[in-house]
């Protein structure tokens, strides 16, 4: 036994992330500073250099990982060639002529890409929140929180997204009584969402140019491609996932996506009648390989985490302390959404801990408002994360920093989490304590 072992492993995490954290704020690159943490992590908890090259190496090949860095590079090329061929001004301008309130502008196109659980989907909604916050004289960290907090309000019930359908799954609740249950979250992260922005919102509004009421077709024309993104790729999905056997759900649903997103470009490239250097423009963009290494490695540190078992003693530590069953259902999907950055991540492995510590503490009866406080509580860890790819890929684009958004997502987390803990006791006092 080394003398790590003697260091909690809570401890040894928060350490990883505060190397990470302090490599960010010496101007180290994401991909660096990621890459040094997932490094320091593995080594705290007992793996050897070739394990933790081993496990590296696991990760950067597996089909998912390559799926999700073609997804977000796909993206890139995506918004970029809306953004050189000009649509992107001409959908938001007939956006505007269609409602008159600035502030809803601002969210819509976040909170419709948010539909479609597509990784690093932040990115995809930056441009149109960029055009749209420059004309209401928004700031950087403005934009980027706007973009970031929106495209995530669907999480809690939306039934497209695995966090959702493998907590169903595992619980073994009927979904449509959890997709009614965890609605009214998103009611309380929109209205939330706005907290933080009411000074700087009312100013742009006094600022804000009228536009002229356009009609809703030259609107549907420009935006055709996202459209074609979000139910073909929803579409597509789901019919691969159905054609496959369960373990193969994810690849299929991200492979709908990858074509989806291939026809989208296509037709933007075709309707603009993009010349060979308008191409080039788009696909030798230099940022497409920055944020392949991000992903990239985002993903050796979450491969390197689960190798190590960090997750379980985190979970053991818990246990062994004593900690009563409402905070741990708290805490422990939070540390690991905080961690891991992936909602799945803290679904699969604290969910089957606290159902079992659920039903041995005769809370059966419970579990679907102990589910409902796990999800909100991990979700918001994963909000927080600095390793949360929407997040990292949102600043990036917006040129901030996590300190800046920080200060703006504290206040939202906080309401959400406030609202989760009177919503549980409100529905244990409903079905019998």
């Amino acid at each position: 036994m080394s003398f790590l072992d003697h260091i909690p492993a809570i401890l040894r995490i928060a350490l990883a992330f505060i190397l990470i954290l302090v490599a960010i704020r010496k101007k180290v690159s994401l991909g660096n500073a990621l890459t040094a943490g997932a490094l320091a992590l593995g080594l705290s908890f007992g793996l050897g250099p070739l394990e933790v090259l081993k496990s590296a190496l696991l990760s950067v090949t597996q089909p998912k990982t390559l799926a999700l860095a073609v997804i977000v590079m796909l993206i890139l090329v995506f918004s970029h060639s809306m953004e050189v061929a000009g649509q992107m001004n001409r959908l938001l301008d007939n956006f505007r002529g269609l409602v008159r309130r600035p502030s809803l502008n601002l969210i819509v196109f976040p909170a419709l890409i948010g539909l479609l659980p597509m990784p690093g989907g932040a990115i995809f909604s930056a441009p149109m929140v960029k055009n749209l916050g420059h004309r209401h004289l928004l700031k950087s960290d403005q934009l980027s929180y706007l973009n970031y907090w929106f495209r995530h309000i669907w999480e809690y019930w939306w039934p497209l997204y695995p966090g959702v359908l493998l907590t169903t799954t595992i619980a073994g609740l009927n979904l449509w009584s959890f997709v009614l249950v965890l609605f009214p979250l998103t009611l309380v992260a929109l209205m939330a969402g706005f907290r933080p922005l009411r000074g700087a919102l009312a100013e742009s509004l006094s600022s804000a140019v009228e536009a002229d009421r356009a009609g809703l077709r030259p609107f549907l024309v420009e935006l055709s491609p996202v459209l074609v993104v979000i139910f073909v790729g929803m579409g597509l999905g789901i019919l691969l996932s159905a054609l496959t056997d369960a373990g193969s759900f994810v690849i299929a649903k991200e492979t709908g996506l990858i074509v989806a997103l291939i026809l989208a470009i296509s037709s933007v490239w075709y309707n603009n009648r993009f010349t060979a250097a308008r191409l080039r423009t788009v696909i030798l963009n230099p940022k497409l390989l920055g944020m392949f290494y991000m992903v990239t490695s985002i993903l050796i540190f979450k491969g390197i985490l689960e190798d190590s078992r960090a997750i379980e003693a985190v979970s053991r530590e818990l246990i062994r302390w004593h900690v009563p069953l409402v905070p741990i259902t708290m805490l422990l999907p939070f540390l690991v959404g905080g961690v891991a950055g992936i909602t799945i991540a803290f679904v699969g492995t604290t969910f089957p801990i606290l159902i079992s510590l659920i039903q041995t503490m005769g809370h059966g009866h419970l579990l679907l408002p102990y589910m409902m406080l796990a999800l909100v509580s991990g979700f918001v860890g994963v909000l927080l994360s600095p390793l949360h790819l929407c997040l990292l890929l949102s600043n990036a684009y917006f040129k901030t920093t996590l300190t800046s958004v920080y200060r703006l997502l504290w206040q939202p987390c906080t309401i959400l989490i406030l609202a989760a803990g009177v919503y549980f006791e409100l529905m244990c006092s409903l079905l019998g304590r």
